[in-house]
């Protein structure tokens, strides 16, 4: 169950970082070449379903070009560069749906607060655009995104039975595939709790971040 757990854990960080990065730059060149390819990546994240893509990635990747493993987990004491070798396209399956959803999100997001008052007031002020970018249009955009990437978090869940099926990576996911065949109903309850758990923590969070980000909500 380890595998799962370090699959569900780095996944979230990594993938909200690169999908705020790159649509981040793609809202500020709305209509550039960057502004379509992040939108042809976006929307090839959201159509192609994890199965298929880990599939694909295992035939490719390992069994034709031979340059990482197919499936299994290794525990990164053991052997740490097998270990990020083998849950190299396993957070690649998974996190490509994640990252796509919050991309398109994000670029709404910032589109919209690119365009408000205090955003030109700060550049007449004479700010530079980075801090313009990132202080005021970005931190206003962030509460949407903090919001779908709490709900995500079921999604992830979901997606983890599927990837790690595909890849035989034993987590949440295999753990409760394999009690439901089994009819191992404490398992299966046990998972679902500690699932139910990590869901309302998460959406807790998402409620302080409310706060940090928002200094009026402070005040209330």
């Amino acid at each position: 169950m380890a595998g799962g757990s370090i699959l569900l854990a780095h996944n979230p960080p990594k993938w909200v970082n690169f999908a705020c990065r790159f649509t981040i730059l793609s809202a500020i060149k709305k209509g550039s070449i960057t502004d379509y390819i992040a939108n042809i990546v976006a929307l090839s994240g959201l159509s192609i379903p994890n199965f298929w893509l880990g599939i694909m990635l295992i035939l490719l990747v390992s069994v034709k070009w031979q340059l990482l493993p197919a499936s299994g987990y290794v525990p990164f004491d053991e052997d740490p560069v097998r270990s990020i070798q083998v849950m190299i396209m396993p957070a690649f399956v998974l996190g490509t749906a994640l990252a796509a959803t919050l991309m398109r999100h994000t670029r709404s997001a910032m589109l919209t607060v690119l365009t408000s008052d205090y955003v030109r007031t700060a550049r007449a002020k004479g700010l530079s655009e980075r801090k313009v970018i990132l202080k005021h249009a970005f931190r206003n955009a962030l509460t949407p995104i903090v919001t779908l990437s709490a709900l995500l978090f079921g999604e992830l869940i979901a997606g983890a039975v599927l990837t790690e099926q595909i890849f035989t990576v034993p987590g949440f996911g295999k753990l409760i595939v394999d009690a439901v065949f089994n009819r191992d109903y404490a398992v299966v309850q046990g998972v679902v709790l500690v699932t139910a758990v990590g869901f309302i923590m998460m959406n807790l969070a998402a409620d302080v971040a409310y706060v940090l980000l928002n200094p009026r909500l402070r005040k209330q």
